[in-house]
């Protein structure tokens, strides 16, 4: 190959890398958005459950009864 054919083959390559293809395509935002709604129910599920709320109930109390440990 030629000197010439070398270098824009490079240039041709390093574009690619920094521009990368501009975007998701629809499959990769379905998966995006399925994997942020599993994550999105989880973290309902774990900030919803008794033991966070009792946690929480127990926070404030103290607080109001002055934060005494």
């Amino acid at each position: 190959m030629s000197t010439r054919t070398n270098r824009w083959t490079a240039t041709r390559r390093l574009r690619t890398l920094l521009h990368g293809d501009g975007g998701m395509s629809t499959a990769e935002y379905a998966v995006g958005t399925v994997a942020a709604v599993a994550f999105a129910s989880l973290l309902y599920s774990v900030v919803t459950g008794d033991s966070i709320k009792d946690a929480l109930a127990g926070l404030i109390a103290r607080g109001l009864e002055g934060g005494g440990v």
